[in-house]
């Protein structure tokens, strides 16, 4: 017997939860239960990473988070949905925060394993010539603070990019893949759990964030 929740190829897991509407009342909902962990002095609250502001074009296509009553909330996943920043349709953005081990981001990265250390060690140990050590893929501002982060190998479907912020891992995973152009451009995360923008524009629940793709 075990009290925890387990997946039968990884063993013990946080349950999911994965917001069926999107909307401020469910942004409200989460927040609250992110910032009121059950153990508070394990350490500052699980970021809700958010584009802010929108890119043209783009909204917010739901949201999610994985814990417990005991744990609290180890990990937390936004996505939002835009035009293409290369023309051709739409694309999907799926942005997660999370303690080491949770493996969340894998998951929607496609990648073996809870936690993408050893394919970010492959791609960071490149020698490029002219470069003392291998430059980021992509920038992103988090919180104001600059967040480099790197391409790791993925399904062909979808690009995978993996950083740190604020102490945890920072995954931006898009559809398709050419999608990750977007994380070229002037890109800024916000934390939802400090902040919830009044402006914040809604649309469909996302596909992806719901795993129906």
């Amino acid at each position: 017997m075990h009290s925890e929740w387990r997946c039968p190829d990884c063993g013990p897991v946080p349950p999911l939860r994965v917001a069926e509407r999107v909307g401020p009342g469910m942004l409200e909902v989460a927040t609250a239960l992110i910032n009121d962990p059950p153990q508070p002095a394990a350490g500052s609250a699980m970021p809700l990473w958010c584009l802010w502001p929108l890119p043209p074009g783009w909204v917010m296509t739901g949201a999610a988070w994985a814990g417990d009553d005991r744990t609290g909330v180890r990990a937390t996943a936004v996505a939002c949905s835009g035009p293409a920043p290369l023309g051709g349709g739409p694309a999907d953005l799926i942005l997660v925060a999370e303690e080491p081990g949770v493996g969340l981001g894998t998951r929607f990265a496609g990648i073996p394993g809870p936690d993408p250390g050893a394919l970010l060690a492959d791609v960071m140990t490149v020698e490029l010539p002219g470069h003392a050590e291998n430059p980021a893929h992509a920038k992103v501002r988090a919180a104001g603070h600059p967040t480099p982060l790197w391409s790791v190998k993925s399904p062909t479907d979808r690009s995978a990019y993996v950083g740190e912020a604020r102490g945890r891992w920072l995954y931006a995973i898009t559809w398709p893949s050419s999608a990750g152009y977007l994380l070229a451009e002037d890109v800024v995360l916000h934390d939802l759990t400090e902040w919830l923008p009044p402006e914040l524009v809604y649309g469909a629940p996302s596909p992806y964030l719901h795993g129906l793709v």
